[in-house]
């Protein structure tokens, strides 16, 4: 059994036919991180044929599941960063510690995404994480922040966050209740 930090905690409330410890987990030991690929606002274009994600976009156009991409780009595809499918996406600067600290899961393959974006590619549910790092590990993805006038996030510090994860399947679970109750809201 893995030993719990104290500041970590398995929830309580949890779907009947799962059962057993969550484990504790280093983002860095389950997941590689990387960055995305220069994208400005020049280089948008509505008739592009490639969907794109600049990562000023995580705070005005998308929550935590991202399956309709808004943005498109004529860029050649093969100069930009390219989602394989389920990638977590997290700004890598912002304003302040907790405008970085949000999350989404890119749903599609094929969606270029910008230059000041963390990637991350795990074998874990995509919507499992983002939910995960966006809601109960939020404010301790903006403690990872550093700057002053403008916070940075880099993928060395994102490895280095602790979390608890259950099974694939319980993952899977809690990602589709979870968007299912932001879909009946209308988030």
């Amino acid at each position: 059994m893995v030993a719990i930090a104290k500041d970590i905690k398995v929830p309580e409330l949890r779907f009947p036919e799962f059962s057993g410890e969550w484990e504790e987990k280093r983002l860095g030991d389950v997941a590689n991180i990387s960055k995305g690929k220069g994208l400005g606002k020049v280089d948008l274009d509505p008739n592009g044929i490639t969907a794109c994600i600049r990562y000023a976009e995580l705070y005005t156009l998308y929550s935590e599941v991202i399956s309709d991409v808004q943005s498109r780009t004529s860029v050649n595809a093969s100069e930009l960063v390219l989602s394989r499918g389920g990638e977590v996406i997290i700004p890598a600067s912002g304003e302040s510690a907790i405008d970085i600290a949000t999350s989404s899961c890119v749903k599609d393959s094929g969606v270029a995404l910008g230059g000041d974006l963390n990637i991350i590619h795990s074998p874990y549910c995509g919507e499992f994480l983002a939910y995960m790092l966006s809601g109960h590990l939020n404010m301790k993805i903006a403690s990872l922040a550093q700057g002053s006038s403008v916070m940075h996030l880099y993928p060395a510090q994102l490895k280095l966050l602790r979390m608890l994860t259950p099974s694939l399947p319980e993952q899977q679970k809690i990602a589709e209740f979870l968007t299912a109750v932001d879909e009946k809201i209308g988030k």
